[in-house]
Order: C-alpha cells, then sequence, then structure tokens
C-alpha cells in the first residue's frame, strides 16, 4: 500500500527538475531547469518571423503564442485550455496546428503538474500535426523537440529543432532548445555561439536567460548576472520577473551570495506567490546560511507537490544535518520511486540515480548510472557525476580524471571542487585536496547541508585552516 501510495504522489510529481543531481551539486542544474535555463523548460516557438507574435515570453512556460494563445496558466486553467483544444479537434480533426498545439499543451502540463504519462500523448499529438501538414510544420517539430528535451534525449532534441530552423530560422523554441540540448551535450562552444545567434535573431527572456547560463558554465558569472539582469530589465509580466528573479537567485547562490539571492527570491516571490524555484531556492539559501527551521519549512512546501530527485534529496539532507536521520532515509526512498515511473514514461534518469545514489543509495548502482549518462552526453555535470561515483567505489585515479573534466570550460562549482578534493585526498595528494576543499568552501560554503559539512571535516584532518 505504501507503494502504492509513492507511485500515485510521484506520478502527479514530475515537474521542476529533469536533470538535477543531489544537492552536493544541484544548485546550477536545478534552476537551470526549474528556472528554465536548461532542456526542459522550453518555448514551444510560434510560426512567425522577426516581427512575429512569439518573443519575450517565459522560457519557463512552454508556451506557444500564436495558436493556443498559452497564459500563465494555473494547473486547473491548463487543463481547460487542454479540454478545448480536445473539444475543437474532435470537431476539425485535421487542423494540424492545433495538434502541435495540444503536444504543447501536454508537454507543459507534465511539466507542471509532474504528470510523465503526458509525454506518450504529447509525442502522439505532435506525430499527427505532421503527418497531417509534413512539410513546412516548424511548430509541430520545436515542440517535439522540447518532447525530446524534456525526456533528456538530447540529440533527438537537437535533430528536430535544427529542423524546424531550416523551416523557420526566427523560431524562438527551435532556437531556445538548441541551445538546451547542445549545452546538454556538453558542446559548450557551440552553444555559445548558437545563444549569440539567437540573441541577433529573437533577443528575448527565453535566449537571454539561456545566452546567461551559458556565460556561467564557461565560468563567466558577471557576464552571465549581466545577461540576466538585460532579461529583467525586459520582463513586464508577473511570470516573467519571477522567472529572471530566480535565474538571478541562483547565480548568485552559486557564488555564496546568500543575501543577494535572497533578495532575487523575494522579487520572485513577491511577482508570483508561491512561486516553486523560487520558494526552493530560498529553502536552499536558509539552509546554506543556517536558517534550518525556516529553509526545511520552504522545501518540505516545494516537495508536497513536487517531490522529485533533487528536492527530495535536498529535504533528505537538511534532515540529515538536523540530525533526523529517519525522516532523511524517507525523503531519500521516494527518489527511487520517481526513478521508476520516469523510466516507464521514457524519460532517462541516469543523472538523477548515479548522483542520489552515490551518497545516499548503492554505489554500485550508482556507477552503473553515472557510466550510463556519460555515454549519452558528455557535460560538466556527467563528469562530476562519473567522479563521484567512481570515487564511492574506490576507483579513485580514474575519478580524478573525470573530476578534472568536470572543470573543462572555466565552470567553477562548490561541490565539484569538493569532490575533487576528496578524491585528491584519498589519493594521498594533501597539497591538492586542501586548495580544492577551500575553495569549494570560499566559493558557496553551504552548498549542501551534508557536503559542506563533510568539506570542513576533512579539511580540518588535513591540517586546513578553516
Amino acid at each position: 500500500m505504501l507503494m502504492l501510495m509513492l507511485m500515485r504522489k510521484a506520478a502527479v510529481t514530475m515537474a521542476l527538475r529533469p536533470f538535477l543531481p543531489h544537492t552536493a551539486r544541484t544548485a546550477a542544474v536545478v534552476f537551470a531547469l526549474a528556472a528554465g535555463l536548461t532542456a526542459t523548460s522550453v518555448v514551444i516557438g510560434a510560426s512567425d518571423g522577426p516581427g512575429g507574435s512569439g518573443g519575450g515570453q517565459d522560457a519557463a512556460r512552454g508556451v506557444r503564442p500564436d495558436a493556443a494563445r498559452y497564459e500563465q496558466l494555473s494547473g486547473d486553467g491548463l487543463a481547460r485550455q487542454i479540454g478545448a483544444l480536445q473539444t475543437h479537434l474532435r470537431g476539425e480533426p485535421k487542423d494540424a496546428e492545433s495538434w502541435a498545439g495540444l503536444g504543447a499543451a501536454y508537454v507543459e502540463q507534465a511539466r507542471t503538474s509532474g504528470d510523465p504519462t503526458r509525454y506518450p500523448q504529447a509525442e502522439k499529438a505532435f506525430a499527427r500535426s505532421l503527418s497531417l501538414q509534413p512539410r513546412d510544420n516548424d511548430v509541430a517539430l520545436a515542440g517535439r523537440a522540447s518532447l525530446a528535451a524534456a525526456r533528456h534525449d538530447f540529440r533527438g532534441a537537437l535533430r528536430d529543432a535544427d529542423r524546424a530552423l531550416k523551416v523557420n530560422s526566427y523560431s524562438q523554441g527551435a532556437l531556445a532548445v538548441r541551445v538546451d540540448a547542445l549545452v546538454e551535450l556538453g558542446r559548450y562552444q557551440d552553444a555559445y555561439t548558437a545563444a549569440k545567434k539567437a540573441d541577433s535573431l529573437r533577443p528575448g527572456i527565453p535566449v537571454f536567460t539561456r545566452l546567461g547560463y551559458v556565460l556561467e558554465l564557461r565560468g563567466d558569472p558577471a557576464g552571465a548576472r549581466r545577461v540576466l539582469l538585460r532579461a529583467q530589465d525586459s520582463a513586464t509580466s508577473p511570470s516573467d520577473i519571477a522567472y529572471v528573479s530566480t535565474a538571478l537567485g541562483q547565480l548568485a547562490w552559486n557564488q555564496g551570495e546568500y543575501d543577494t539571492a535572497r533578495r532575487a527570491y523575494a522579487t520572485a516571490l513577491r511577482a508570483v506567490p508561491g512561486y516553486l524555484p523560487a520558494l526552493e531556492g530560498r529553502g536552499r539559501t536558509s539552509v546554506a546560511d543556517g536558517r534550518q527551521k525556516a529553509g526545511i519549512r520552504d522545501l518540505e512546501a516545494v516537495v508536497r507537490r513536487y517531490p522529485l530527485p533533487a528536492e527530495l534529496a535536498a529535504l533528505g539532507e537538511a534532515y540529515e544535518a538536523r540530525g533526523d536521520r529517519s525522516k532523511a532515509r524517507g525523503q531519500y526512498a521516494v527518489v527511487d520511486t520517481w526513478i521508476t515511473l520516469a523510466r516507464a514514461n521514457g524519460v532517462a534518469t541516469d543523472l538523477d540515480s548515479a548522483l542520489v545514489a552515490a551518497d545516499h543509495g548503492e554505489v554500485k548502482e550508482a556507477l552503473k548510472a553515472a557510466r550510463a549518462e556519460w555515454d549519452r552526453r558528455r557535460t560538466v555535470h556527467t563528469a562530476d557525476a562519473l567522479a563521484w561515483a567512481l570515487h564511492r567505489n574506490g576507483e579513485d585515479e580514474k575519478a580524478l580524471e573525470y573530476a578534472e573534466r568536470a572543470v573543462g570550460p572555466g565552470y567553477r562549482n562548490a561541490a565539484f571542487l569538493y569532490h575533487r578534493g576528496v578524491i585528491e585526498k584519498s589519493l594521498g595528494d594533501g597539497t591538492s585536496a586542501r586548495r580544492h576543499l577551500k575553495a569549494a568552501l570560499d566559493l558557496n560554503p553551504g552548498f549542501s547541508p551534508t557536503g559542506a559539512r563533510a568539506a570542513k571535516a576533512a579539511l580540518k584532518a588535513l591540517g586546513g585552516a578553516r
């Protein structure tokens, strides 16, 4: 009965984090997904050119501005929109554009309501649209690209985004998905080039935020902040303000700038009360700077609605840091249920599996999952996940190779630095270990409730002052 309840709960809670890791490294990726900076939160672009109607909307909403006229909808509002499209299509079954709109709505419903069973329905809707209009159907192609990205099929996402752009080079949805796919394939220089091109063709919030994320990955957080402030200046709707402010908060959190992060999250929550990405960010920030009670309260509110791997692990680690191991184990146990359900609906979850299992589960399974993910996409995050899984399995020499690859583009992440320091400590390289452990704590001293505590202990054991 408990398992059935967990499966049902997971079935309606899958939206905020696609390729999220455990809290010792979720920072950038969590909000990359939750705030729309990466592939699962994309704009389904309208069929319009430079003066069209598809610009500047919230990338986290999966908006298709022309045919469906999606606004910032609640779950009930989106359900009504889907119902209206279904009714329309019963009377007009050959309306290819509306089939594409229905597919986009299903992808958005999976993201916002957490129901992964919507992905197969979206796939059928896009296929129907393309069967009715096989040529020049960039909206369906861009929508199918977003579906592939949501399922973490980034090669498929790139392929369909490129096909859409051959039809309509100004498709904002396809431009955005293309950047996301390149990022998630580890092709950072290509992603930067694609983001700059998208900025020249269709400047707007979806493009600005993606460009900011690519700059952060390339080791330029100051540049990322400038671009996000540009996005903030252009944000007028409450949803856009919340989205961009959350991205700014996450960027600040990654740099250990907790006061700045808290102000950004407060701006987001004023614009959209209860906005979950901002609520999660505020919770993590509170836990990071010692306000455990407030932080746990926020994270519990997030998990009640979206018990996804990263969020569950974040709350579990907060409980663990507070000394409540029983509650922590309960959070980690639900992760397995979510992963099982997601896989059953075509979502590749091996990065999630590897990162949570490496710290809170079966380390052999963690390594198997990390290797599978590395074979699919070679990003800084998969390199870090594989490094940590190898370390947890006692293969530290190999682990160090991947830990070094995780910082290749210049990206600085406190959890990555912590992992590398621990690996170097295991290899007997005390000098390098001290340097990287100290760098992790200097960059973001509360990067993880349990990881930061372990980093301090390791640094102390090495004779490093902290």
